[in-house]
């Protein structure tokens, strides 16, 4: 599916939860992994506040791309944020929605 490139360059942005392994399958523990470059995943919570809206996004982004002690409150600097739709079928149940990934989150010093 298509991504599409999200300007937050008129945008403050927070880390609103520290990151988090993603895993590919919670039952095994298994991590998901980047297919591009094998790093490891994590998801970490974004507070984006921009022309007087503030949104919460969960983003993904390769363990490789972010400094060490990333923690609540910190302001950053976002990369490469895409969002794409999905949609999957799970338990007879349609699920869909919006996921969003970075390259990288730098603090802002």
């Amino acid at each position: 599916m298509p991504s599409f490139k999200i300007d937050l360059s008129s945008a403050v942005v927070f880390v609103a939860t520290a990151p988090t392994p993603k895993l590919a399958n919670a039952k095994t523990g298994e991590r998901a992994m980047d297919r591009e470059t094998s790093a490891p995943l994590s998801t970490v919570g974004l507070l984006v506040s921009d022309e007087g809206e503030g949104n919460l996004y969960q983003v993904t982004i390769p363990e490789t791309g972010y400094p060490e002690g990333l923690a609540p409150g910190m302001p950053v600097r976002v990369v490469g944020l895409k969002a794409r739709d999905w949609e999957n079928e799970f338990n007879g149940q349609k699920r869909h929605g919006i996921s969003f990934r970075a390259v990288a989150i730098t603090a802002v010093a």
